[in-house]
């Protein structure tokens, strides 16, 4: 449970010295037909203390992973972290569960030497930071400025996870982010009913979501907006007025997902106590799946309001050819991709 880097060292040593596993902090198991969960193990103070992980043991796979959609079939696609968790309390979200509530971030020199690793060492070109929360402020100008001196090569795309309002807020940072490779900065909006940002606890506002995909927009940064329907309040109605404002914000990308009660969150444990759940088949909690209804949508409803935001946004002959000849490059190689591969069509199989 929890972080395993430390974990799983000490569980392996004490199984091979063959003591007892009651003794490893951060383990649950089954012991005679019972649950055994160890005491939690404390979170990992310093995280510049971990060893990158061990690429070397799979680099004759590393040719074969390529995000055909979002950077091109030849472009080399690798994952680094910067931070774990989050300080804010979205109720449908479990990370800042997972994580205790806390941020902790790895140094601005240890970041930028992975980031040089990967590209140097393994190819990597496009580089998905795992942040849940990517704080621009003091912590994205830092980075800035130790990319900016070590002139990292040209052709590093990084991709960022940012809330709306932080965006909002460092219109300069972003444009500062885009010179040391900053290609990709997706956004949680979630909704734009004032009413469910509260229930969602999620600190933002309609005019920052506006504002944010505003500046990415003039900063040639590739806009990509998150949204949620269902919620207990959801009508035709307001996944309609939801649906318009994902248009009339102008996104370069749009995701759209069923709000999914998530064990362990904060969502979770009011469905479960009112029995809003229906679907406990876990395979489906994949946000593309409706698990609950609403106070006036039956499921297959929500199902069918999901299809139809895909359907109005991307079902739009000129979106979809000013997105292939875009100047943007990412931009063009996605709408490019999901016409080649039918992703609307394919989609609407899925739900």
């Amino acid at each position: 449970r929890g972080e395993g880097e430390l974990t799983v060292v000490e569980l392996i040593k004490t199984l091979r010295s063959e003591k007892n596993v009651r003794q490893v902090k951060g383990i649950s198991y089954k012991h005679k037909g019972k649950i055994i969960h160890t005491p939690s193990r404390p979170l990992i103070k310093n995280l510049d203390t971990l060893p990158y992980p061990a690429y070397h043991l799979v680099e004759k796979h590393l040719s074969k992973y390529h995000f055909s959609m979002m950077a091109g079939k030849n472009t080399r696609y690798m994952v680094l972290e910067g931070a774990r968790g989050c300080e804010y309390r979205c109720t449908f979200c479990t990370q800042w569960k997972h994580w205790n509530g806390m941020w902790r971030t790895k140094s601005i020199k240890r970041i930028a030497d992975e980031i040089e690793f990967l590209n140097e060492t393994y190819g990597g070109v496009f580089l998905w930071f795992t942040d849940d929360h990517f704080k621009f402020s003091a912590r994205g100008k830092s980075l800035y400025k130790e990319l900016k001196h070590r002139r990292c090569k040209d052709d590093i795309m990084l991709f960022l996870q940012a809330r709306t309002d932080d965006v909002a807020k460092h219109p300069d940072l972003v444009s500062k982010l885009r010179e040391v490779g900053t290609y990709w900065i997706m956004c949680g909006v979630e909704n734009n009913a004032e009413a469910t940002l509260k229930e969602f606890k999620k600190g933002t506002k309609n005019q920052d979501a506006y504002s944010a995909m505003k500046i990415l927009r003039d900063n040639d940064v590739f806009s990509h907006a998150m949204f949620v329907i269902g919620t207990r309040r959801d009508t035709h109605e307001s996944i309609e007025q939801l649906r318009q404002f994902s248009i009339d914000l102008e996104p370069d990308f749009a995701i759209y997902t069923a709000l999914t009660p998530f064990p362990g969150t904060i969502y979770f444990e009011t469905a479960k106590k009112d029995g809003w759940i229906e679907d406990t088949n876990y395979t489906n909690y994949d946000m593309a799946h409706a698990i609950m209804p609403t106070e006036t949508l039956t499921r297959e409803e929500v199902q069918e309001e999901l299809w139809r935001c895909y359907q109005t946004f991307y079902g739009s002959y000129v979106r979809n050819i000013a997105g292939m000849f875009s100047r943007n490059k990412l931009k063009r190689t996605l709408y490019r991709h999901m016409a080649g591969q039918h992703v609307l069509t394919k989609f609407r199989r899925l739900i």
